[in-house]
């Protein structure tokens, strides 16, 4: 097991917090991670049917058992139990008592938010970053990383990645959507969720979305807010400023893991990677979810953006910190051209508090042009480490 980057943010905000809350997708390392870092905490899994009715039929009873601090795993299956480890954490009144750990976004963030708001400290783990990726020993081809993708199961075990992300996505569309969304029609769901994939990188379209899965608009947004709701795509919002340009107001569409993107737009190998048409969307799905690792592994909030005006002119990433803001341009190409820093250099003179740029290609060579860093993959989060 490797040392995830979040684990210290872990422990810290443990001795700080009666509780400290770890969301995240399923397989992200999440019960590895507690347990690693809480290895002398009990651990209780509401997966299991006999712990979620003993935690449903007797919440009194249930932690009475579990005692004075617990790693209580999944704990979206029981959210009435959270009320009364709220009236526990008090009578106790120390901090450091229970981690919480749960697959669902939303209506875990509400459950929390209404019973232990003030009192626990709210984590996300996503799957491996490059870094982690890196010590693992699995390969930094580009075009390994977009076919394997980053759970760690999958590189840990050296499991056959498509093999691997069928069967996640099986189960995942099987047990959490028949729960999360009550989606009756499996079969529309899935060629939804293959149609997010191939729009990677795109601005949301539900109208044309739906259309295309047989849908209507209104269930393409319950289906996308599914999605969603369990760590599956993440929807990144356009940058908005008081500027002279007419600004576009729809999100881009991306996964949390570019992998699972591969695996449902059909690649079957990493040598298929380097002549798909979706490549460089793919490219661009890996890095801007590598953004979002580097912000949520040191517990802050995502602040992330892109730029498109109406006529064209765009940055694909805008990345805030409280210094400024830095201008990121994404290229799947492994060969620098002069091209790619027009736009950037356009969009860095119309919005306010640009500090820096940044190019991160598909090369493997570190360069410095006029005004602009050009890094691969692995170096970006050396950059954004530098900005904070």
């Amino acid at each position: 097991m490797i040392q995830r980057e979040i684990a210290g943010r872990l422990t810290t905000l443990f001795g700080q917090y009666p509780f400290v809350t770890v969301t995240g997708p399923r397989q992200s390392g999440k019960t590895t991670l507690c347990r690693a870092a809480f290895p002398d905490l009990r651990y209780v899994n509401l997966e299991a049917p006999d712990q979620r009715e003993f935690a449903e039929s007797d919440p009194r009873g249930f932690l009475s058992q579990v005692g004075e601090g617990a790693i209580i795993d999944e704990i979206q299956h029981v959210p009435s139990l959270l009320s009364y480890l709220q009236v526990l954490a008090d009578e106790i009144g120390r901090n450091g008592l229970f981690v919480l750990t749960g697959s669902e976004q939303f209506r875990l963030s509400e459950a929390i938010g209404q019973s232990l708001a003030g009192r626990t400290a709210l984590l996300r783990l996503l799957p491996f970053s490059l870094m982690e990726r890196q010590r693992i020993g699995a390969s930094g081809v580009v075009d390994d990383i977009l076919y394997s993708g980053f759970y760690p199961r999958i590189l840990h075990q050296g499991l056959d990645p498509h093999d691997a992300l069928s069967s996640y996505f099986e189960t995942y569309v099987e047990r959490d959507v028949r729960r999360l969304g009550e989606i009756r029609n499996l079969s529309s769901f899935r060629r939804f969720v293959r149609l997010c994939a191939g729009r990677v990188g795109h601005l949301v379209n539900l109208s044309s979305l739906g259309s295309d899965a047989g849908v209507s608009h209104t269930t393409a947004r319950q289906w996308l807010t599914v999605l969603e709701a369990s760590y599956v795509v993440f929807q990144l919002p356009p940058f908005h400023a008081n500027i002279r340009k007419r600004l576009v107001k729809a999100p881009k569409l991306y996964f949390y893991d570019a992998g699972l993107a591969s695996y449902l737009i059909g690649i079957e190998n990493a040598g298929q990677v380097a002549t798909h048409p979706l490549r460089g969307a793919l490219f661009e799905n890996m890095v801007v979810a590598e953004a979002l690792k580097h912000r949520f592994n040191r517990g802050r909030d995502f602040n992330l953006s892109f730029f498109r005006d109406s006529r064209g002119l765009e940055c694909d990433l805008l990345y805030e910190t409280g210094r400024g803001i830095h201008a990121i341009e994404i290229k799947a190409g492994a060969t620098v051209s002069s091209d790619y820093f027009a736009s950037l250099d356009r969009v860095a003179g119309l919005v306010p508090g640009v500090l820096g740029k940044t190019v991160v290609y598909g090369g493997a060579e570190r360069q410095s042009w006029t005004g602009c860093m050009v890094v691969p993959p692995g170096d970006l989060a050396g950059v954004l480490e530098g900005l904070e």
